[in-house]
Protein backbone atom coordinates (compact mmCIF):
# COMPACT_ATOMS: atom_id res chain seq x y z
CA UNK A 1 0.00 0.00 0.00
CA UNK A 2 2.80 2.08 0.30
CA UNK A 3 4.37 1.86 -2.96
CA UNK A 4 4.00 4.56 -5.51
CA UNK A 5 1.18 4.14 -7.54
CA UNK A 6 -1.13 1.94 -5.36
CA UNK A 7 -4.37 3.59 -5.76
CA UNK A 8 -3.89 4.11 -10.01
CA UNK A 9 -5.61 0.60 -10.08
CA UNK A 10 -8.79 1.04 -8.00
CA UNK A 11 -10.46 -2.01 -8.45
CA UNK A 12 -7.27 -4.04 -7.00
CA UNK A 13 -6.37 -1.47 -4.48
CA UNK A 14 -10.04 -1.73 -2.72
CA UNK A 15 -9.03 -5.98 -2.94
CA UNK A 16 -6.04 -5.55 -1.44
CA UNK A 17 -7.46 -3.45 1.65
CA UNK A 18 -10.10 -5.98 1.91
CA UNK A 19 -7.64 -8.48 2.50
CA UNK A 20 -5.32 -6.14 4.65
CA UNK A 21 -8.85 -5.98 6.47
CA UNK A 22 -9.32 -9.70 7.40
CA UNK A 23 -5.84 -10.08 8.20
CA UNK A 24 -5.59 -7.57 10.82
CA UNK A 25 -9.08 -9.48 12.50
CA UNK A 26 -6.53 -12.21 12.89
CA UNK A 27 -3.54 -10.77 13.45
CA UNK A 28 -3.93 -7.63 15.54
CA UNK A 29 -5.68 -9.83 18.35
CA UNK A 30 -3.07 -12.29 18.95
CA UNK A 31 -0.44 -9.21 19.05
CA UNK A 32 -2.33 -7.90 21.82
CA UNK A 33 -2.65 -11.17 23.55
CA UNK A 34 0.90 -11.76 23.47
CA UNK A 35 2.18 -8.50 24.63
CA UNK A 36 -0.89 -8.71 27.63
CA UNK A 37 1.35 -12.56 28.66
CA UNK A 38 4.72 -10.65 28.31
CA UNK A 39 3.45 -8.50 30.39
CA UNK A 40 2.51 -10.31 33.09
CA UNK A 41 5.36 -12.59 32.84
CA UNK A 42 7.16 -9.51 33.60
CA UNK A 43 4.50 -8.63 36.61
CA UNK A 44 5.11 -12.19 37.90
CA UNK A 45 9.33 -11.57 38.57
CA UNK A 46 8.32 -8.46 40.39
CA UNK A 47 5.08 -9.53 42.49
CA UNK A 48 5.13 -10.00 46.12
CA UNK A 49 3.30 -11.90 47.72
CA UNK A 50 0.61 -9.32 49.36
CA UNK A 51 -2.72 -10.15 48.44
CA UNK A 52 -3.75 -7.75 46.60
CA UNK A 53 -0.56 -8.65 43.82
CA UNK A 54 -2.20 -11.77 44.11
CA UNK A 55 -5.67 -10.65 43.15
CA UNK A 56 -4.11 -8.62 40.76
CA UNK A 57 -2.32 -11.58 39.03
CA UNK A 58 -5.08 -14.09 38.89
CA UNK A 59 -7.42 -11.06 37.46
CA UNK A 60 -5.25 -10.45 34.59
CA UNK A 61 -4.42 -14.35 33.71
CA UNK A 62 -8.67 -14.82 33.80
CA UNK A 63 -8.61 -11.77 31.15
CA UNK A 64 -6.07 -13.33 29.04
CA UNK A 65 -7.32 -16.95 29.53
CA UNK A 66 -10.71 -15.05 27.95
CA UNK A 67 -9.13 -13.38 25.05
CA UNK A 68 -7.20 -16.82 24.59
CA UNK A 69 -10.83 -18.45 24.50
CA UNK A 70 -12.08 -16.54 21.75
CA UNK A 71 -8.89 -16.60 19.66
CA UNK A 72 -9.30 -20.73 19.35
CA UNK A 73 -12.97 -20.06 18.51
CA UNK A 74 -12.15 -17.60 15.93
CA UNK A 75 -9.95 -20.21 14.42
CA UNK A 76 -12.38 -22.32 13.53
CA UNK A 77 -14.21 -19.22 11.34
CA UNK A 78 -11.71 -20.46 8.71
CA UNK A 79 -14.62 -19.70 5.71
CA UNK A 80 -14.15 -17.17 2.90
CA UNK A 81 -17.08 -15.34 4.17
CA UNK A 82 -16.68 -15.74 7.81
CA UNK A 83 -15.51 -12.27 8.50
CA UNK A 84 -18.57 -10.40 7.11
CA UNK A 85 -21.13 -8.65 8.40
CA UNK A 86 -24.50 -11.07 9.05
CA UNK A 87 -28.32 -10.63 7.62
CA UNK A 88 -30.68 -12.81 9.68
CA UNK A 89 -34.11 -13.19 8.92
CA UNK A 90 -36.89 -14.55 11.66
CA UNK A 91 -40.10 -15.89 10.23
CA UNK A 92 -42.59 -17.68 12.17
CA UNK A 93 -44.18 -20.89 10.84
CA UNK A 94 -47.71 -21.98 11.09
CA UNK A 95 -49.72 -22.09 14.00
CA UNK A 96 -50.97 -17.70 13.90
CA UNK A 97 -50.39 -16.04 17.66
CA UNK A 98 -47.86 -18.41 19.21
CA UNK A 99 -45.59 -19.10 16.01
CA UNK A 100 -45.18 -14.88 15.95
CA UNK A 101 -44.94 -14.68 19.48
CA UNK A 102 -42.34 -17.30 19.24
CA UNK A 103 -40.92 -15.53 16.60
CA UNK A 104 -40.65 -12.19 18.45
CA UNK A 105 -38.91 -14.18 21.38
CA UNK A 106 -36.05 -15.17 19.04
CA UNK A 107 -35.38 -11.52 17.80
CA UNK A 108 -35.20 -10.76 21.46
CA UNK A 109 -32.44 -13.24 21.76
CA UNK A 110 -30.45 -12.22 19.13
CA UNK A 111 -30.98 -8.71 19.74
CA UNK A 112 -29.52 -9.48 23.20
CA UNK A 113 -26.78 -11.59 21.69
CA UNK A 114 -25.94 -8.66 19.37
CA UNK A 115 -25.75 -6.68 22.23
CA UNK A 116 -23.63 -8.63 24.50
CA UNK A 117 -21.22 -9.60 21.96
CA UNK A 118 -20.45 -5.58 20.93
CA UNK A 119 -22.01 -5.93 17.90
CA UNK A 120 -24.21 -3.37 16.49
CA UNK A 121 -27.81 -4.41 14.09
CA UNK A 122 -29.90 -2.18 11.54
CA UNK A 123 -33.37 -3.06 11.25
CA UNK A 124 -34.28 -3.67 7.52
CA UNK A 125 -37.74 -5.05 7.68
CA UNK A 126 -40.42 -5.96 10.25
CA UNK A 127 -43.57 -7.17 9.99
CA UNK A 128 -46.20 -7.61 13.16
CA UNK A 129 -47.77 -10.33 13.54
CA UNK A 130 -51.78 -9.66 13.28
CA UNK A 131 -52.87 -10.07 16.89
CA UNK A 132 -49.28 -10.34 18.54
CA UNK A 133 -45.85 -10.89 18.09
CA UNK A 134 -43.89 -10.48 15.01
CA UNK A 135 -44.42 -12.26 11.46
CA UNK A 136 -40.92 -11.84 10.52
CA UNK A 137 -38.21 -9.57 10.96
CA UNK A 138 -34.89 -8.98 8.59
CA UNK A 139 -31.74 -7.33 10.95
CA UNK A 140 -28.37 -6.62 9.20
CA UNK A 141 -25.90 -7.32 12.09
CA UNK A 142 -22.50 -5.55 11.50
CA UNK A 143 -19.28 -6.75 13.83
CA UNK A 144 -15.99 -9.00 13.25
CA UNK A 145 -17.08 -11.92 12.25
CA UNK A 146 -20.69 -11.90 12.36
CA UNK A 147 -21.72 -14.32 9.68
CA UNK A 148 -18.91 -16.87 10.89
CA UNK A 149 -20.85 -16.95 14.56
CA UNK A 150 -24.48 -16.51 13.06
CA UNK A 151 -24.21 -19.26 10.45
CA UNK A 152 -24.32 -21.65 13.19
CA UNK A 153 -27.96 -20.43 14.00
CA UNK A 154 -29.16 -20.81 10.71
CA UNK A 155 -32.19 -23.71 10.59
CA UNK A 156 -35.30 -24.59 12.03
CA UNK A 157 -36.17 -23.55 15.92
CA UNK A 158 -38.62 -25.20 18.00
CA UNK A 159 -40.56 -24.00 21.33
CA UNK A 160 -42.49 -26.36 23.88
CA UNK A 161 -44.59 -24.65 26.42
CA UNK A 162 -47.27 -23.83 28.16
CA UNK A 163 -49.42 -21.17 26.21
CA UNK A 164 -50.09 -17.72 27.41
CA UNK A 165 -52.80 -17.42 25.05
CA UNK A 166 -54.50 -20.63 25.77
CA UNK A 167 -57.23 -20.05 28.39
CA UNK A 168 -56.95 -23.75 29.15
CA UNK A 169 -53.18 -23.81 29.75
CA UNK A 170 -52.47 -26.74 27.56
CA UNK A 171 -48.63 -26.93 26.02
CA UNK A 172 -48.17 -25.92 22.51
CA UNK A 173 -45.37 -26.86 20.32
CA UNK A 174 -43.87 -23.89 18.18
CA UNK A 175 -41.38 -23.34 15.02
CA UNK A 176 -39.78 -20.46 13.42
CA UNK A 177 -36.88 -20.05 11.66
CA UNK A 178 -33.76 -18.23 11.15
CA UNK A 179 -31.77 -17.70 7.35
CA UNK A 180 -28.41 -16.24 7.96
CA UNK A 181 -26.68 -14.72 4.91
CA UNK A 182 -23.40 -12.82 4.49
CA UNK A 183 -23.43 -9.18 3.83
CA UNK A 184 -21.57 -8.77 0.36
CA UNK A 185 -19.18 -6.46 0.04
CA UNK A 186 -19.33 -3.64 -2.45
CA UNK A 187 -15.86 -4.55 -4.42
CA UNK A 188 -17.31 -8.38 -4.85
CA UNK A 189 -18.37 -8.36 -8.47
CA UNK A 190 -21.54 -9.46 -8.40
CA UNK A 191 -24.02 -7.83 -11.03
CA UNK A 192 -27.74 -7.89 -11.09
CA UNK A 193 -29.52 -6.51 -14.10
CA UNK A 194 -32.23 -4.43 -12.86
CA UNK A 195 -34.26 -5.70 -16.15
CA UNK A 196 -34.72 -8.88 -14.40
CA UNK A 197 -36.35 -6.71 -11.18
CA UNK A 198 -40.29 -6.29 -10.51
CA UNK A 199 -40.23 -2.91 -8.11
CA UNK A 200 -42.89 -2.29 -6.35
CA UNK A 201 -43.49 0.02 -3.66
CA UNK A 202 -46.43 0.75 -0.71
CA UNK A 203 -46.86 2.40 2.56
CA UNK A 204 -44.65 1.93 5.53
CA UNK A 205 -46.71 -0.17 8.47
CA UNK A 206 -45.76 0.40 11.88
CA UNK A 207 -46.06 3.17 14.81
CA UNK A 208 -44.58 6.39 14.26
CA UNK A 209 -42.52 8.96 12.14
CA UNK A 210 -44.42 11.55 10.18
CA UNK A 211 -43.27 9.40 6.90
CA UNK A 212 -44.75 5.79 8.35
CA UNK A 213 -48.55 5.21 6.32
CA UNK A 214 -47.95 8.77 4.70
CA UNK A 215 -45.79 8.31 1.64
CA UNK A 216 -44.71 4.97 -0.64
CA UNK A 217 -41.34 4.63 0.82
CA UNK A 218 -41.29 0.68 1.76
CA UNK A 219 -39.64 -0.67 -1.29
CA UNK A 220 -40.37 -4.33 -2.25
CA UNK A 221 -37.94 -6.32 -4.79
CA UNK A 222 -38.77 -9.29 -7.04
CA UNK A 223 -36.08 -11.26 -9.00
CA UNK A 224 -37.95 -12.63 -11.24
CA UNK A 225 -35.78 -15.75 -12.58
CA UNK A 226 -35.41 -17.12 -9.21
CA UNK A 227 -38.49 -15.56 -7.80
CA UNK A 228 -36.33 -14.27 -4.57
CA UNK A 229 -38.34 -11.50 -2.81
CA UNK A 230 -36.99 -9.03 -0.55
CA UNK A 231 -38.29 -5.48 1.10
CA UNK A 232 -37.31 -3.22 3.56
CA UNK A 233 -39.34 -0.26 4.77
CA UNK A 234 -37.32 0.81 7.96
CA UNK A 235 -35.59 3.87 6.42
CA UNK A 236 -36.45 7.40 5.55
CA UNK A 237 -36.90 7.36 1.95
CA UNK A 238 -37.69 4.79 -1.18
CA UNK A 239 -34.13 5.92 -2.37
CA UNK A 240 -32.76 4.42 0.73
CA UNK A 241 -34.79 1.63 1.12
CA UNK A 242 -34.20 0.78 -2.27
CA UNK A 243 -30.70 0.82 -1.57
CA UNK A 244 -30.66 -1.42 1.57
CA UNK A 245 -33.26 -4.42 -0.42
CA UNK A 246 -30.53 -4.53 -3.30
CA UNK A 247 -27.88 -5.41 -0.75
CA UNK A 248 -30.16 -7.89 0.63
CA UNK A 249 -30.77 -9.54 -2.69
CA UNK A 250 -27.21 -9.06 -3.89
CA UNK A 251 -26.20 -10.78 -1.15
CA UNK A 252 -29.86 -13.71 -0.94
CA UNK A 253 -28.43 -13.97 -4.81
CA UNK A 254 -24.80 -14.76 -3.82
CA UNK A 255 -25.42 -16.79 -1.63
CA UNK A 256 -27.59 -18.73 -4.01
CA UNK A 257 -24.70 -19.10 -6.26
CA UNK A 258 -23.08 -20.36 -4.25
CA UNK A 259 -24.80 -23.07 -2.54
CA UNK A 260 -25.42 -24.13 -6.22
CA UNK A 261 -21.30 -24.52 -6.88
CA UNK A 262 -21.02 -26.37 -3.41
CA UNK A 263 -23.77 -28.48 -4.56
CA UNK A 264 -22.11 -29.26 -7.13
CA UNK A 265 -18.87 -30.01 -5.79
CA UNK A 266 -21.14 -32.03 -3.23
CA UNK A 267 -22.25 -34.17 -6.12
CA UNK A 268 -18.95 -34.65 -7.73
CA UNK A 269 -16.81 -36.36 -4.61
CA UNK A 270 -20.10 -38.32 -3.70
CA UNK A 271 -20.84 -36.74 -0.15
CA UNK A 272 -24.48 -37.59 0.81
CA UNK A 273 -25.19 -35.58 3.91
CA UNK A 274 -25.50 -32.62 4.67
CA UNK A 275 -27.37 -30.14 7.34
CA UNK A 276 -29.19 -27.82 5.41
CA UNK A 277 -31.69 -24.88 5.58
CA UNK A 278 -35.58 -26.12 6.75
CA UNK A 279 -33.57 -29.02 9.28
CA UNK A 280 -34.83 -28.78 12.74
CA UNK A 281 -31.52 -27.78 14.62
CA UNK A 282 -32.52 -26.53 18.32
CA UNK A 283 -35.38 -26.98 21.02
CA UNK A 284 -36.65 -25.09 23.47
CA UNK A 285 -38.77 -26.81 25.79
CA UNK A 286 -40.03 -24.81 29.18
CA UNK A 287 -42.21 -27.60 30.43
CA UNK A 288 -43.00 -30.08 31.88
CA UNK A 289 -38.84 -29.44 32.57
CA UNK A 290 -36.46 -26.59 31.37
CA UNK A 291 -33.64 -27.73 28.93
CA UNK A 292 -32.49 -25.94 25.42
CA UNK A 293 -31.07 -28.48 23.10
CA UNK A 294 -28.79 -28.37 19.90
CA UNK A 295 -30.09 -31.41 17.87
CA UNK A 296 -26.43 -31.50 15.74
CA UNK A 297 -24.38 -31.19 18.71
CA UNK A 298 -26.33 -32.58 21.51
CA UNK A 299 -24.99 -29.48 23.50
CA UNK A 300 -27.59 -29.11 25.99
CA UNK A 301 -28.34 -26.76 28.84
CA UNK A 302 -31.50 -26.04 31.84
CA UNK A 303 -30.60 -22.60 31.74
CA UNK A 304 -33.12 -21.90 29.36
CA UNK A 305 -33.71 -18.05 31.16
CA UNK A 306 -29.93 -17.25 30.17
CA UNK A 307 -30.06 -18.58 26.60
CA UNK A 308 -33.20 -16.43 26.23
CA UNK A 309 -30.99 -13.59 27.34
CA UNK A 310 -28.48 -13.85 24.62
CA UNK A 311 -26.31 -16.80 26.03
CA UNK A 312 -25.39 -18.46 22.90
CA UNK A 313 -21.79 -18.58 22.87
CA UNK A 314 -21.82 -22.23 24.38
CA UNK A 315 -24.17 -23.86 21.31
CA UNK A 316 -22.28 -21.19 18.84
CA UNK A 317 -18.88 -23.02 20.01
CA UNK A 318 -19.92 -26.52 20.14
CA UNK A 319 -21.15 -25.94 16.36
CA UNK A 320 -18.16 -24.45 15.59
CA UNK A 321 -16.10 -27.48 16.76
CA UNK A 322 -18.28 -29.69 15.18
CA UNK A 323 -18.31 -28.59 12.05
CA UNK A 324 -14.36 -28.29 11.85
CA UNK A 325 -14.32 -32.39 13.25
CA UNK A 326 -16.55 -32.80 10.14
CA UNK A 327 -15.17 -31.01 7.35
CA UNK A 328 -11.83 -32.81 8.53
CA UNK A 329 -13.70 -36.31 7.60
CA UNK A 330 -14.02 -35.07 4.09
Amino acid sequence: MGEAGFWDKPTEAKEIISKLKILKRLVDPWKKVDQETRDLEELLTMIGEDESSLVELETNLSKIKHEVDNLELQRLLSGPLDGSNAIISINAGAGGTESCDWAQMLLRMYMRWIEKTGFKFQMIDLQAGEEAGTKSATLLVEGPYAYGYLKCERGVHRLVRISPFDANKRRHTSFASLDVIAEIADDVEFEIDENELRIDVYRAGGAGGQHVNKTSSAVRLTHVPTGIVVQCQNERSQHQNKQVAMKVLKARLYERKREEDEAKLKEHYGEKKEIAWGSQIRSYVFHPYTMVKDHRTDCETSNGQAVMDGELGEFIEAYLKFQAKEQSKS
